[in-house]
């Protein structure tokens, strides 16, 4: 598939700054959610998710994947979430465990590559009969997307996806989060999985030690401490890197999807444009606009991120 590097997103000379647009669209511009209908979806393993929804079709349907520490009321996914509905499609905006305003019972929470959660979502979606369905991730949640098409069968009725500011290589980005301005949204994140961590330390005393939220200062001490120890299946951080990066899924992938990622994204790293993949790819489109920041591409003449609007043309464009 083609590797798109002349993106059309233009946006104001202030926004042409990575952090500015990713600050402001993240937390300083407030989007309103839709009228969410929420349905605790029980899993095979005792735990639940909280999936809020609007049904307004049977014809077509977008699942919503949130980011690292996000749920299904962040900016992103009300912008993405309020557009869908004006043109008509019905709209599942999940929450991975522990987000979205409940604490999950079991001691693990999620990752990149948490993708029997996501599958678990499908799964739900698929059985309400919805005739298409598309997908929609915002950073974490775009790799979930990713490692999700490469490594499961998908069912025929998910037409198409888009992955918006995903990170390709963590440890890449992980690399670029530690630096400069950057560390900014770390210790944002870091303040967050922390707490989660203390209260599961409560939860599980016998599994996981007070000790361990008190020694996270990293993305890699979440992975090393928490995520390998707790989730299972990866011996180590580099295990995690390799298994938990859609860079080792894309191989899988079968159906279009396509990739936006900015150049001047705050926290993707150097290895998170894979133009040399996307140009051997039967199905990736890779978009890499100059400007966009993480999560954000507010546009010139518009309310709604271009991000949103060019994910909704790739869709009309691949059904």
């Amino acid at each position: 598939m083609p590797y798109i590097s002349n993106s059309s997103y233009e946006t104001d000379f202030i926004f042409q700054n990575g952090h500015i647009s990713t600050i402001y669209s993240g937390i300083i511009r407030k989007l309103e959610s839709p009228e969410y209908q929420r349905k605790r979806l029980f899993l095979t393993d005792g735990d639940f998710l909280l999936l809020d929804y609007v049904m307004q079709t049977s014809k077509k349907a977008i699942i919503l994947c949130h980011g690292l520490e996000g749920d299904s009321k962040k900016n992103y996914n009300n912008a993405c979430a309020n557009f869908f509905i004006e043109k008509g499609y019905s709209v599942f905006a999940w929450n991975n465990r522990s987000c979205g305003g409940e604490m999950n019972l079991l001691p693990n929470l999620y990752h990149h590559g948490s993708i029997g959660d996501l599958e678990a979502v499908i799964n739900y979606v698929l059985a309400q009969n919805i005739e298409e369905v598309f997908l929609v991730g915002f950073s974490l949640g775009g790799d979930q997307i990713l490692n999700y098409l490469g490594r499961k069968e998908v069912s025929e009725k998910i037409k198409a996806a888009v992955a918006i500011s995903a990170p390709f290589q963590l440890k890449s980005s992980a690399e670029k989060i530690q630096g400069g301005i950057s560390k900014i949204y770390l210790s944002r994140f870091i303040r967050k999985i922390r707490g989660k961590i203390q209260q599961k330390s409560v939860q599980f005393p016998s599994l996981i030690s007070k000790e361990i939220s008190k020694n996270i200062k990293s993305f890699e001490d979440v992975i090393d401490r928490f995520i390998v120890p707790v989730h299972g299946g990866y011996t180590d951080l580099g295990d995690y890197y390799k298994k938990a990066s859609p860079a080792y899924s894309t191989d899988g992938i079968n159906i279009p999807v396509l990739v936006i990622n900015a150049w001047d994204d705050p926290i993707l790293g150097k290895e998170d444009h894979p133009i040399a993949m996307a140009e051997q790819h039967k199905y990736l489109y890779l978009e890499t606009p100059h400007h966009g920041g993480h999560c954000a591409f507010p546009l010139k003449i518009s309310k709604h991120p271009y991000s949103v609007v060019r994910a909704f043309e790739f869709f009309k464009n691949n059904t």
